[in-house]
């Protein structure tokens, strides 16, 4: 059902209050244009999904018809032609139809946490109590894709800063020292080769190290089998759900249950033990290292293609520069992006850590060799 504030048209023609003005009315229209667009965004996600993802995004977007319904009633005969959203909604629109991916959600709840409504006298205040929750419910749908994500994304981020980033230093600091193109050109070339192995080695001992660690934590699936033959007054199945985190009390109940339920049943319940504890998805040993390699290769290229290309001096400096800086930004914005934190904010961060980390190498080049020329 729609919510509505006291000031709807018949409202305001009943206590006297004053027209709204012109720039109210824009506003409503916008809001109206804006509404629309996200019960769009939000039923083409879910025409991309299937099961219970796909009933929350539909349910989102009955929400934004409703507010949808509130400035249409609120505007009455003055709603005038359809508007067009803002250029943040009809972004999202374009992406939803053509992608449908973790990058729309990301943006969608940033979307819903920049409602104007809370502010808004003219929205009710359940309508500003949706738009809150809408956004802590995009979050957790957003949150799922960025599990999925979390292991190969991770070391795909980490292998292209660091890329970007030691090799701009690399490059900078033996072209700093004045020493001929060929020798800065394979110096980057080989830092990046270097570099892309030991990233893509580490990583595959890192995740398959992690791996075996929580393997080794995850109970047992055989166990169940024995549960039948469990003495049901000692129970000692209680000290499973107590070493995983259950209070005494609670354990020892819903240990009974649990050997209750067998006995009834005459067989042995698949899945008691085991059902405890679940790990989060960490990726694979080998996407990670080949996420790994790749990304830090193609971040490593980038300082080195002004010196492919012939390019020297402080020339191929200012070159190779520009291009590191423009795709640390990129990085950083996406980064931004996906976090649902402001992604402006995070690209600058990137390029000053990343820049900061390449004059300290250059200024040492400078210090141990002789200025570029």
């Amino acid at each position: 059902m729609s919510q509505f504030n006291e000031d709807t048209p018949s409202a305001r023609a009943n206590v006297g209050a004053p027209q709204p003005s012109g720039a109210e009315l824009r506003r409503w229209r916008q809001y109206l244009a804006n509404e629309r667009a996200e019960a769009a965004v939000y039923r083409e996600l879910a025409a991309r999904r299937t099961g219970e993802e796909r009933e929350i995004l539909l349910a989102l977007a009955d929400a934004e018809g409703r507010h949808e319904a509130h400035w249409r009633e609120l505007l009455g005969e003055e709603a005038g032609r359809p508007h067009r959203a803002d250029i943040r909604t009809r972004a999202l629109g374009l992406l939803a139809r053509n992608f449908g991916s973790i990058f729309v959600l990301a943006l969608a709840q940033r979307a819903e946490s920049a409602s104007p409504y809370a502010s808004d006298p003219h929205a009710s205040a359940a309508m500003a109590a949706d738009e809150r929750i809408h956004e802590e419910v995009v979050r957790g749908l957003a949150a799922r894709g960025r599990m999925r994500l979390s292991g190969t994304f991770r070391a795909a981020v980490f292998g292209a800063n660091d890329g970007l980033v030691s090799n701009l230093a690399l490059v900078l600091g033996i072209g700093a020292t004045g020493v001929a193109h060929s020798v800065v050109l394979f110096s980057g070339i080989a830092g990046l080769l270097a570099g892309a192995l030991s990233m893509g080695a580490g990583e595959y001992v890192s995740v398959r190290s992690q791996r075996e660690l929580l393997e080794a934590s995850n109970p047992d699936p055989d166990a169940d089998k024995v549960l039948p033959d469990l003495d049901v007054n000692a129970n000692e199945l209680a000290l499973v759900y107590r070493a995983r985190g259950m209070e005494e009390g609670e354990a020892v109940r819903h240990a009974a249950r649990v050997i209750t339920r067998i006995h009834a049943q005459g067989s042995p319940m698949t899945g008691p033990v085991s059902a405890i504890d679940e790990h989060e998805a960490i990726g694979t040993g080998w996407g990670a290292a080949l996420s790994s390699f790749c990304f830090f290769a193609s971040g490593a290229i980038i300082p080195v293609l002004p010196y492919i290309f012939g390019l020297q001096g402080i020339v191929a400096v200012a070159v190779a520069v520009v291009l590191v800086g423009i795709a640390l930004l990129v990085t950083g914005a996406v980064v931004g992006l996906l976090s649902g934190a402001p992604p402006f904010r995070r690209a600058l961060r990137q390029l000053g850590i990343g820049l900061g980390a390449a004059a300290v190498t250059y200024v040492l080049g400078l210090a141990f060799g002789t200025t570029i020329g």
